[in-house]
């Protein structure tokens, strides 16, 4: 373990992995805060010359839930050795429900911005946010969540409008093997389309989440990012959209760029206020052919769009840090539109849009934020390119 190079001021600590991780470790960065990471062997962030390995605890893995206790313990040791109470950053949708979860084990040696717990697990649960989207009135693809089982269709498909989406109910590895595809979703045109596809899913033993499409790609994917401090005032905020994503369709985002988009940033801050929101969120909304806004989730967590939008002159991280450590808060905003960040992948994405390679270097090199990538911290994209590279004797 290395030294903490910042003895009067505690790190922030991560909890998380891949490319959220090390992009929020990019954030923090650029504010000049170190960060203290938990998180599975092997990942890039490890590797960050900005970081230092408190855990190791591989989030996506299901029985990671049985070394829980330990980790509670190793945290909170690791506190105790700091000048005061770190702060605590959350980077996936585990890490999230951990921390809130145990809100107060580890709310005794650390600070943490977050929503009330039961705002989190209703965010966090597709089926509790679909009803409560509807209760709201706010304008959301109509959605149901289904237990697959061998035989017929429920009825409850028919009440919905094809063309419809389908997606597992949360991440889940067997959702890629059992319907054969990297997609996080798959869009189903016609009910014999939907009868094919319900074999595999029995086949899988989890619920799914069947919605109604939103016409469009993945371009038209807009997000708003706020931190409400806990007097519930908006602290900072942006707005940004997708570019690409890998796959083309239902992917991973590989691009995408900090935006000023009037109507995002108005529906967005609606929102949040009418949950009562505090802490962090992502507001992902989908615009529709004729202009429209839907709500497509609410995610109460740190993420990649940290590092572009702190390029952009919002740093929401170093924000939050500032609040939970005492110290003053950095300048912001409004935000740059324009910031543009990008992933390795991204080189794929763009070749299926019959960009060349030659373009593609020269866009990506103009890009103000690289996942993985700096110049002065290379280690961890030559851990990311490394982990995907299979070894061959």
């Amino acid at each position: 373990m290395r030294r903490n190079r910042s003895p009067r001021r505690p790190p922030a600590v991560l909890l998380g992995a891949g490319v959220n991780l090390i992009e929020v470790t990019r954030a923090l960065a650029v504010a000049g805060i170190p960060s203290a990471i938990a998180a599975p062997d092997q990942d890039a962030a490890r590797l960050s010359r900005h970081t230092t390995v408190v855990a190791t605890h591989n989030w996506s893995d299901p029985e990671a839930a049985s070394g829980e206790d330990r980790l509670i313990q190793r945290l909170v040791s690791y506190a105790r050795t700091q000048p005061g109470p770190p702060p605590l950053f959350f980077t996936s949708d585990e890490a999230l429900l951990f921390v809130s979860r145990y809100r107060d084990a580890l709310g005794a040696a650390y600070r943490f911005a977050i929503a009330d717990p039961d705002t989190v697990e209703t965010l966090a649960d597709k089926a509790r946010f679909a009803v409560l989207a509807e209760r709201l009135g706010v304008r959301a693809p109509r959605t149901r969540i289904l237990a697959p089982r061998p035989g017929a269709v429920p009825d409850d498909v028919s009440r919905l409008r094809f063309p419809l989406i389908v997606k597992p109910y949360r991440r889940d590895r067997g959702w890629h093997e059992v319907v054969a595809t990297a997609k996080k979703a798959l869009q189903v045109g016609d009910e014999q389309d939907l009868r094919t596809l319900w074999r595999p899913l029995a086949a899988l033993g989890a619920p799914v989440v069947v919605q109604e499409a939103v016409p469009g790609p993945e371009s038209r994917v807009e997000s708003y990012h706020v931190y409400v401090d806990r007097d519930g005032r908006t602290a900072a905020e942006f707005v940004g959209q997708k570019i690409r994503t890998m796959p083309p369709e239902f992917g991973h985002t590989t691009a995408l760029t900090i935006t000023d988009t009037p109507d995002v940033l108005k529906q967005g801050r609606e929102l949040v206020r009418v949950l009562g929101l505090r802490g962090v969120a992502k507001v992902d909304f989908k615009r529709a052919p004729d202009g429209e806004l839907f709500v497509l989730e609410v995610n109460p967590r740190f993420h990649l769009w940290h590092h572009p939008g702190a390029r952009a002159g919002v740093n929401i991280p170093a924000l939050v840090y500032a609040d939970l450590t005492g110290a003053p808060r950095p300048a912001s905003g409004p935000a740059r539109a324009g910031v543009r960040w990008v992933h390795p992948r991204d080189v794929s994405s763009a070749g299926a849009d019959d960009v060349s390679i030659w373009r593609w270097i020269r866009w990506a090199g103009g890009c103000d934020a690289k996942a993985f990538w700096a110049w002065d911290d290379p280690l961890p994209l030559i851990a990311a390119v490394a982990a995907r590279t299979p070894f061959r004797r």
